[in-house]
């Protein structure tokens, strides 16, 4: 039998993103539960190999009827040995679900920023192998203790708790692995989040802070070829109009291939795969 995902979105806007292709490449079916509209059935929990969280401008706080129901599906999930994935507002209803606080973080993080990784990643099926720093997108004002019995994996300079795994079938990212270009620009027009992106002194960009990896990233992002151009364009302002356009364009394009290297080498559909074999073993024994 084909693996089967349930996903809750939050939102419309709030999808999986280049989460999708990682399950389409592993001939992983997805069915999607929007409880958080009114005409949404009763999701089939039971008998989804596994489940998946993500992200929203609500809060693991809030008294949503439909929020209090999700924790419920991942504490149940917790004792049926489930596969849970959890991400950005996700990773906060399972940390609030398995007993940890949410909580305002010191400062709302959004926009593109590095994530450092802990010890505990280097033996983890899913972050094995990575070990410098990657660009990551963020867009978040809460944050979440680590809940009981879970490894840190992930951290970033405004956030110290950015990824965790529980157990060998529970993870929670803060940081938004999945975007696209689209969808962080549907977010920031988005009238919830909105009043976010003006807090934030540094512009969103949708697939790269460009200027910011032309100066600082450009040769670990795009080789050498944009170093050098980068270069070119920021030696006196005479060269700004004829080639700024053409490097932000080709740091862009780099910057989203980045992107999507980084979402293959996280990606989650192996273990959802192994996840469910072990599962289908526990139902036939």
């Amino acid at each position: 039998m084909p693996v089967r995902v349930l996903v809750f979105r939050h939102t419309p806007v709030d999808d999986l993103g280049l989460i999708a292709s990682a399950l389409d490449s592993q001939g992983i079916l997805r069915e999607y539960a929007d409880l958080y509209a009114h005409s949404c059935a009763e999701p089939r929990v039971n008998d989804a190999d596994a489940l998946i969280f993500m992200g929203g401008p609500m809060s693991a706080n809030d008294d949503y009827p439909y929020i209090q129901r999700e924790i419920h599906y991942i504490r149940d999930a917790k004792e049926r040995g489930q596969m849970v994935l959890g991400v950005c507002l996700g990773a906060q209803l399972i940390a609030k679900a398995l007993g940890a606080q949410v909580h305002v973080n010191t400062v709302k993080e959004i926009g593109w920023a590095p994530i450092t990784f802990a010890t505990a990643a280097a033996s983890d099926p899913i972050f094995t192998g990575l070990r410098a720093p990657e660009m990551v997108f963020h867009w978040h004002g809460e944050t979440f203790v680590l809940p009981p019995g879970a490894d840190l994996l992930a951290s970033s300079d405004a956030c110290r708790n950015q990824a965790f795994r529980l157990g060998n079938c529970i993870y929670g990212l803060q940081f938004h692995l999945e975007v696209t270009p689209s969808m962080i620009g549907e977010w920031s027009h988005e009238d919830e989040a909105c009043g976010d992106a003006r807090e934030v002194k540094q512009r969103v960009d949708q697939l790269e802070q460009a200027e910011l990896v032309a100066v600082h990233g450009a040769q670990a992002v795009a080789g050498e070829r944009l170093r050098r151009r980068g270069e070119g364009v920021l030696g006196g302002p005479q060269h700004q109009r004829q080639r700024g356009a053409e490097l932000v364009a080709d740091v862009r394009e780099e910057g989203g291939l980045r992107a999507v290297e980084l979402r293959e080498r996280l990606d989650p559909a192996p273990l959802l795969l192994e996840g469910a074999r072990v599962r289908d073993r526990g139902r036939d024994g």
